[in-house]
């Protein structure tokens, strides 16, 4: 449906108290959307957020679909406190000070993954690092203590669209996009959530937001580091330029044929000649889904690139749906990049290419 006609479309909508814990049928409700994979618009307290488990690839994919993003940068997983907070990320002294003094509240810390965590790489774009919030609303982080997982939510918009701090912002953008609209008045700050890379040891704000610069700088004793900007380029965490994720073997677009000793990225029912003596074979939807192949595109190239081809050749993706989003990350995997050892411009903190 064009995200202009949404006028008259209404999703399911159930008021809740914002300033109270969700009662039992409001969770239950939530919960049953979330873990099927479905998508609810949850208020905090600086936007309605678009909300998916993190640690499902289709559904955060399907957040992408809903909002028509061209492409698919890092985004904020949503948790209930710091302890669930460091199950996914590994917090340095500074990550640490800043969670004690904001969280909960409008503060997203970037620090690095945990190899243990489940939230899925279409969450992190292949990234090592995730980007972490804990929501000051006690409604909203009830539900997430609820789900029981964290929950990937940007905001519930359509892309290029202001942030909606009303739910019926969000019905008049989204319209049946969404599943499950939860209402519970307007978001009290109306901005973004500030956002400060805590990595390598050093703190750097990558996006202005609810919380200024001079408290974060207050707490931390010290400076805050400008992120670079380099144009051209992909956020490596919401609000914040880097180079593009690269596998070490070259990416060839476009493949008609598999040449010997590469691996393929396939894509729909049919393989090109060749695939039968591939190094590795991995289709990212044999049904030809843009949002199945979405959900596998990160994952897949990770496999691939530890095959040890030199070369993964990439099938063909139409333009259609997620396929935009999907050419758009695998031109940037095959663009060319620093020589080993050197560190791309523009590249995350911590993030230096071998």
């Amino acid at each position: 449906m064009d995200e202009d006609n949404f006028a008259g479309v209404h999703p399911q909508r159930l008021a809740a108290d914002p300033a109270a814990a969700p009662s039992p049928a409001l969770a239950g409700a939530v919960v049953a959307v979330l873990a099927r994979g479905g998508l609810v618009a949850l208020p905090t307290e600086t936007v309605y957020g678009l909300a998916a488990d993190a640690t499902d690839a289709r559904a955060v994919a399907a957040i992408y679909a809903a909002k028509g993003r061209p492409s698919f940068n890092p985004l904020i997983s949503h948790v209930e406190s710091l302890a669930a907070a460091e199950r996914h990320g590994v917090f340095d002294a500074a990550a640490r000070r800043l969670a004690d003094a904001f969280w909960p509240g409008p503060l997203t810390l970037v620090v690095p993954k945990r190899r243990a965590s489940p939230v899925a790489d279409l969450v992190t774009a292949g990234l090592d690092t995730i980007a972490l919030r804990v929501p000051r609303h006690p409604l909203t982080r009830g539900l997430i203590a609820a789900f029981g997982r964290p929950l990937a939510a940007p905001s519930a918009n359509p892309s290029g669209r202001l942030s909606p701090t009303t739910a019926d912002a969000v019905v008049e953008g989204l319209g049946d996009r969404v599943d499950l609209v939860v209402d519970a008045g307007p978001c009290p700050v109306g901005l973004e959530s500030t956002i400060v890379a805590c990595l390598d040891g050093k703190a750097r704000l990558l996006r202005p937001g609810g919380i200024s610069r001079a408290d974060i700088e207050a707490v931390l004793g010290a400076r805050l580091e400008d992120a670079p900007t380099i144009e051209d380029t992909r956020p490596s965490a919401p609000g914040m330029l880097a180079s593009h994720y690269a596998p070490a073997a070259g990416v060839r677009l476009e493949a008609a044929e598999v040449r010997p000793g590469e691996a393929l990225l396939a894509f729909g029912p049919d393989l090109p000649p060749g695939a039968d003596n591939a190094a590795m074979v991995l289709n990212l939807s044999p049904a030809g889904d843009t949002v199945e192949a979405a959900a596998n595109l990160f994952g897949h190239l990770a496999r691939l690139d530890a095959s040890g081809a030199a070369t993964i050749a990439v099938m063909p993706i139409p333009e259609t749906g997620l396929g935009e989003a999907i050419r758009d990350r695998l031109a940037r995997a095959a663009a060319p990049r620093a020589f080993p050892g050197e560190v791309e411009p523009g590249s995350p903190p911590g993030n230096a290419k071998d």
